[in-house]
């Protein structure tokens, strides 16, 4: 949206996929651009289709502590509640752990997952794509998705926990960048 300079309405969360920030000078510019809003951080762990991020955690942490409009940090790839720790253990108590689902593992523990949570708002978000890609590699068998959609979808209504799903996607022959595709 800010690339085609469609105006952001005030109280709108803005969400940095940093999948899609090509180094950390760029992920400033992007903070100071928006700090006038709400900050929703998205960082691929143990990501395998392009694009990459070339940094991590720690090194993200100096821009959530200079940055108090940081309140959501997503994470992908959980699969247990293991892979919560170190983030919970570095993040600021003011920015909300968000553990995006993108797998069976990640479904079939989604409640010792939530349980780690320490907020009284819980949210996940779901990659419904990568889902579907896991499920036809461990399983070969895609009816199971709605299975496994349904269940996730049940326990966060069961549970009083918010469920981030896509919604859409933005096509454009305007992307001029290749650099996270290639070397």
């Amino acid at each position: 949206m800010t690339n085609y300079k469609i105006p952001i309405p005030s109280g709108t969360i803005y969400r940095i996929n940093l999948a899609w920030v090509n180094d950390l000078d760029e992920l400033e510019k992007l903070l100071k651009k928006h700090s006038k809003h709400e900050i929703f951080l998205d960082l691929p762990i143990r990501r395998i289709k392009p694009p990459h991020n070339s940094y991590n955690l720690k090194e993200i942490i100096p821009f959530i502590n200079n940055n108090t409009n940081i309140k959501y940090f997503a994470i992908s790839n959980v699969k247990t509640s293991n892979d919560l720790d170190e983030y919970l253990s570095l993040l600021p108590i003011t920015v909300t752990l968000i553990p995006k689902i993108e797998n069976i593992i990640g479904i079939k523990n989604i409640e010792q997952i939530t349980k780690k949570l320490p907020y009284k708002e819980k949210i996940i978000m779901l990659d419904h794509d990568d889902l579907f890609s896991d499920l036809l590699k461990n399983e070969n068998n895609f009816t199971n998705f709605k299975k496994y959609f349904t269940q996730l979808v049940e326990f966060c209504n069961g549970n009083n926990i918010k469920l981030l799903r896509t919604i859409g996607v933005v096509f454009s022959d305007d992307e001029k960048r290749v650099t996270q595709y290639i070397g």
